[in-house]
């Protein structure tokens, strides 16, 4: 028997109401799965190319990524009580490839203390490394590994005298274990200096504000270019962490440094053969004067070719001065720092002029440096 039309909408209206009041008993996920509709995923909207810059940015991690190490470090201990000896971790860092014959540039305090590291590449594998050699006055190490079937990348080398505030720049590194991380900057400043571990100073730091954390010490600091520019070595940070405050020992360093240490297993800066010592310098001061004051000269030095005058005792134990050295080619020395540090950005071979000043005259002189012994 037909319907009447207005009895069919009351029955749809009651039936609506009879579903609605069961999901209202049922709870609210029902409610909310009847009153709405069927969920589907949203419709992806297109991004289209990245950034110049962004492109930039990853182009230069993955050329860059594969020749960045982890290190891993161990001492050697031994039981007081049963003398038998195990290795016990003792910390890690970062480095990268220098060549294609497996040597690892790092920072020295990385591998400081340490009996044994492994170098961990980013494929994963893992490698014993031996101690080529270290330099403590510029925190630069350099261990090797046996690549023979791993062919190494190796990072381009970049220049760092050149170097612009507000240069882009990129650091490479383990932080807290968190491996290949890559962090973004720029250069904050140039010429820092910091303590070193032999109580002198690391001269020409770089400063960035990429974040550099602990684990990060010995990877590399790269330009936009994707050119090694510096090795991460430092924060300053109360808090451990990064506080937008890092330093990088400068590739013009570091390619003057490694190669002696891959020659020699050390790093020695050119020989004058001048004694001096800052607390003679810091008497000059205090009389208005400043420069090196030439303590003593060793027989058959650079500086005893020269004829540089050291200072004397009398027999009665007054000291009379001889030379003191106000300045090399042309740029004024504070003290026995100043000296060391112009000498470190000379090579054996370099022919220098000391400005010298002997009795109250100002003299030039010429002395060719030499190669330590």
């Amino acid at each position: 028997m037909p319907t009447d039309p207005f009895n069919r909408r009351v029955l749809v209206l009651a039936g609506a109401a009879a579903i609605l009041m069961l999901a209202y008993e049922a709870g609210p996920a029902l409610r909310l799965a009847l009153m709405s509709p069927a969920a589907e995923p949203r419709t992806v909207t297109a991004r289209g190319d990245l950034a110049a810059s962004e492109a930039s940015v990853i182009e230069a991690f993955e050329a860059s990524r594969d020749a960045v190490v982890s290190i891993s470090t161990s001492r050697r201990v031994v039981d007081y009580w049963t003398r038998n000896a195990h290795d016990v971790p003792r910390g890690t860092g970062s480095g990268f490839f220098w060549d294609k014959a497996g040597h690892v540039v790092t920072n020295n305090h990385v591998i400081q203390g340490a009996s044994a590291a492994t170098v961990r590449l980013a494929d994963g594998r893992q490698f014993d490394a031996v101690l080529v050699g270290a330099d403590p006055t510029h925190d630069l190490a350099v261990l090797q590994i046996d690549v023979r079937d791993a062919d190494p990348p190796v990072l381009p080398i970049g220049t760092s005298a050149d170097l612009k505030v507000g240069q882009s720049v990129m650091a490479i590194g383990n932080p807290f274990g968190l491996d290949w991380t890559l962090t973004t900057g720029i250069v904050s400043a140039i010429d820092r200096e910091l303590p070193n571990e032999t109580g002198g100073l690391i001269r020409g730091l770089i400063q960035t504000d990429a974040a550099i954390n602990p684990g990060n010490s010995g990877g590399p600091l790269i330009d936009s270019a994707g050119r090694l520019i510096g090795v991460n070595t430092a924060i300053y940070s109360p808090s451990g962490s990064s506080a937008g405050i890092g330093f990088a020992v400068p590739v013009d360093t570091v390619n003057r440094v490694v190669p002696q240490i891959l020659k020699a297993g050390r790093y020695t800066p050119p020989v004058l053969g001048v004694a001096s010592d800052q607390r003679a310098d810091e008497i000059l001061a205090r009389q208005g004067r400043t420069g090196v004051m030439v303590l003593g000269v060793d027989p058959g030095s650079p500086a005893a070719k020269a004829g540089l005058v050291p200072a004397r005792l009398t027999g009665r134990g007054q000291v009379v001065p001889g030379d003191v050295i106000v300045a090399l080619d042309g740029e004024a020395l504070r003290d026995t720092a100043d000296l060391r540090a112009a000498l470190d950005l000379r090579e054996a071979g370099d022919v220098i002029t000391l400005s010298v000043m002997r009795a109250g005259s100002r003299l030039e002189v010429e002395i060719t440096l030499e190669a330590a012994q």
